[in-house]
């Protein structure tokens, strides 16, 4: 059967997005939104943001389009209504009050376009006692419950990257959520405010672990537990070249195998014995660290051991299957993961490299029928 794809770069193809700049989760929300194929206009502050990376390397501008606007400026605000008109989404990123400030809030871009999907992306959320207070990834998660769950018991927990706040409790949230009242409004000609908030975000994604615990099937301390490190068959383990393997052989036909392969058979009764578990975790570590990583990387090949060796971000691209299935792509002389997911009908792809700052001033100028609306653009070619 041969599915027909539908002409565009992707199932959001037609959907206009404002992002208003900013670092982090906000940013990363309106890629996703790009590499799926809404045509994404970052507006950029003159001087650029300030943290961040060389623009040409920064890949969560791919696939969009940048102009700059001085919000502090008398024709700013203007400006940035004007995007909003014609708007799907607008994205911003800055703290509770602030877009309110500089003339670009809810109000005054509802009362242009009704239909606006408004979608604010914060650590603490729009209200509450530290509403107002600056945070990174590291303070959003630490009340949350989700940082404490991580790492040895006898050892503080790690900080882990900020893939888990900022991402995944942050940006895809926000996704999920301007998505969601893109269907509303495209139903009904309302728009709304969507509060992403990574508190919020992070906590939601512990709710398995909740009914867990509140069930009694989860200890409320790190390194305890069957998904935290506290089980000897799912965790990670050095090997003799210094270098890791992972082990997530949970199901008995999974923990079986993975028994056979690293040849330990007489263990399978200690699976269910928490008073074996340290001792069935000292023989895998032994065994473990009498090959290398690549020699138990052979020995697992092909089994559902649940095994895997422990890459780093250099390597990652060059695995057999991630390989294969092209995960990663490279563009503009830059190795990157590629959009996901896939479609099968709409399929996305990494059109262009980061956008640099105002260089798509005078065609989206052209494109979004605003002539003249920024300088640089009075007579786009």
């Amino acid at each position: 059967m041969t599915t027909a794809r539908t002409p565009g770069h992707g199932p959001l193809s037609g959907v206009r997005v404002v992002e208003l700049a900013g670092i982090g989760p906000g940013p990363f929300a309106a890629m996703l939104l790009a590499d799926l194929g809404a045509d994404v206009v970052r507006v950029d502050r003159p001087g650029g943001p300030g943290l961040g990376i060389d623009p040409a390397y920064d890949v969560t501008n791919r696939n969009k389009r940048s102009v700059v606007v001085d919000l502090k400026s008398p024709d700013g605000r203007e400006q940035v209504l004007d995007l909003a008109d014609r708007a799907d989404i607008l994205l911003e990123g800055y703290r509770p009050g602030v877009a309110e400030r500089l003339g670009v809030g809810p109000q005054p871009c509802h009362a242009r376009n009704p239909r606006l999907v408004y979608g604010r992306m914060t650590g603490w959320g729009q209200d509450g006692p530290l509403a107002q207070h600056a945070g990174h990834d590291i303070a959003y998660i630490a009340p949350t419950g989700t940082l404490g769950m991580i790492g040895r018991p006898q050892e503080a927990p790690p900080a882990p990257a900020n893939l888990l706040g900022d991402y995944a409790g942050g940006s895809l949230y926000l996704v999920v959520g301007v998505l969601a009242a893109l269907h509303h409004a495209r139903a009904t000609g309302t728009g709304q405010v969507v509060d992403a908030a990574i508190v919020d975000g992070t906590a939601h994604l512990t709710t398995m672990i909740h009914g867990m615990l509140a069930a009694g099937g989860w200890q409320d301390r790190r390194g305890a537990n069957l998904l935290d490190g506290g089980c000897p068959y799912y965790g990670t383990y050095e090997t003799a070249d210094g270098r890791y393997m992972a082990v997530g052989a949970l199901e008995p036909q999974f923990y079986a195998e993975f028994l056979g392969l690293l040849g330990v058979d007489d263990r399978a009764d200690a699976r269910k014995d928490v008073t074996r578990w340290d001792e069935l975790r000292e023989e895998i570590a032994a065994r473990f660290k009498a090959r290398t990583r690549d020699e138990w990387t052979a020995v697992f090949d092909g089994s559902d051991a649940c095994v895997a060796p422990v890459l780093s971000l250099r390597e990652a691209p060059h695995h057999p299957h991630l390989a294969a299935r092209g995960t990663f792509t490279d563009h503009g002389g830059i190795t990157q993961p590629a959009p996901a997911p896939r479609f099968s009908a709409t399929p996305t792809s990494v059109r262009t490299g980061p956008a640099r700052p105002g260089a798509d001033t005078a065609d989206v100028a052209r494109d979004w029928a605003l002539p003249g609306l920024f300088p640089s653009s009075r007579n786009p070619q």
